[in-house]
């Protein structure tokens, strides 16, 4: 299930994490990759001193989970840092799927990977975040401040950037539903309930809606 969420962050916003950025260094992609990604692994990768990226990161968290899309779309228990990074001058990232596990200090299973792009799409050229899913290839090259959440599972990848600069924020969330299928029934029940909601008031559909949800989220959640 890839689901995107609209004005995660504001021009003025947008504005600050660039000049934030300024304030620290770039530096090869793969120096922190895996041994298997380290071959398709060309971006760059923001590093500053350790409160300064602390601080862009929980900025970036606290943007995040107060969108009002994010709760029941990914039903989150824990959140990695934020990691910041920039394809230019041909690099991207090639085919791979995201670690199982993520996070030094704190390790979480990555269930659902999510990228906040930071850069306008009339900026640069290439660059498009590519799925690889059975037979279909599924592309997409979203407006600064949205971001577009996924399954940890799915195969994917960045096309190579050949002008301009492509910016984006990553972290990885581990969901009390760890199953996407599972988690895609109870987006459609919260949806379902909140249109009744919206169109006819508080009655006897919404409330079977609600419990339904709320039994399934009951029997599904792992805490």
């Amino acid at each position: 299930m890839i689901t995107i969420l609209e004005n995660v962050l504001s021009e003025d916003e947008l504005k600050q994490i660039h000049q934030t950025l300024s304030r620290g260094t770039f530096h090869a992609g793969d120096e922190t990759a895996g041994w298997a990604a380290k071959s398709v692994k060309k971006n760059l990768q923001w590093y500053a001193d350790p409160e300064l990226e602390t601080d862009l990161s929980n900025t970036m968290t606290t943007k995040l989970v107060t969108h009002p899309d994010f709760a029941t779309t990914t039903y989150a228990k824990k959140i990695a840092p934020f990691l910041f990074s920039e394809s230019k001058d041909s690099g991207g990232y090639g085919n791979h799927v995201d670690d199982a596990l993520m996070g030094a200090d704190s390790i979480i299973r990555s269930d659902i990977s999510c990228t906040i792009f930071l850069s306008d799409p009339k900026d640069y050229n290439g660059g498009e975040l590519v799925f690889s899913i059975g037979a279909q290839a599924l592309s997409y090259k979203l407006s600064a401040g949205q971001a577009i959440i996924y399954p940890s599972t799915t195969l994917h990848r960045v096309e190579p950037v050949t002008e301009g600069v492509r910016s984006v924020a990553v972290t990885w969330l581990e969901s009390y539903v760890r199953d996407t299928e599972k988690r895609g029934i109870l987006g459609d029940l919260d949806l379902a309930r909140r249109n009744i909601m919206t169109t006819q008031g508080k009655n006897s559909a919404f409330d079977q809606v609600s419990r339904s949800h709320a039994n399934l989220l009951r029997l599904w959640a792992e805490t």
